[in-house]
């Protein structure tokens, strides 16, 4: 029989600026080392509507950024993929990010929930595509630059399982 697992949830206090909220370090520490997560939108027809990302995170902040990248999709144009289109009618998305181990004491995820919109070139663009493509050395041929990127303020985080186990 298995013990009871540490769970928790957090919820940005209301004083957060714009609805972020800080990660902690051991939430951080898992997210980072993490190669790919779920990013959950939510149809019109108000179905889960789950894909794989790449992502990395903002250094100072409960941001998430995930490319809109050109890689083969259904459609070349990025604001037509069906993850914009779902933001755009309901910015209200969810990450999902796990470790599997055989060792089932090594079991862990955490899920981020926030509110998501499409950045466009800037600054902050620049940061987050730089960040991407340190991350993801397959990223140094794709049109990042020219291309918006998903930001995820997270609002809202719920673990499971030892996000750092011995």
């Amino acid at each position: 029989m298995y013990g009871r697992w540490p769970s928790r949830t957090r919820e940005a206090p209301q004083a957060a600026i714009m609805g972020a909220m800080a990660l902690t370090d051991p939430e951080r520490r898992f997210l980072v080392v993490q190669r790919r997560a779920i990013l959950v939108t939510i149809a019109p027809d108000a179905r889960p509507r789950p894909v794989p990302i790449c992502f990395v995170l903002a250094a100072d902040a409960a941001i998430l950024y995930t490319p809109l990248d050109d890689k083969p999709k259904a459609t070349d144009d990025p604001l037509a993929l069906a993850r914009v289109r779902d933001i755009t009618a309901d910015p209200r998305v969810a990450i999902l990010a796990d470790r599997w181990d055989e060792d089932w004491s090594r079991l862990a995820w955490l899920r981020a929930e926030g509110r998501a919109t499409l950045l466009g070139p800037g600054p902050e663009h620049a940061t987050a595509v730089a960040a991407l493509r340190a991350t993801y050395p397959q990223y140094a041929t794709h049109r990042l630059d020219d291309r918006p990127l998903m930001r995820v303020e997270i609002d809202r985080v719920t673990t499971w399982g030892a996000l750092e186990p011995d």
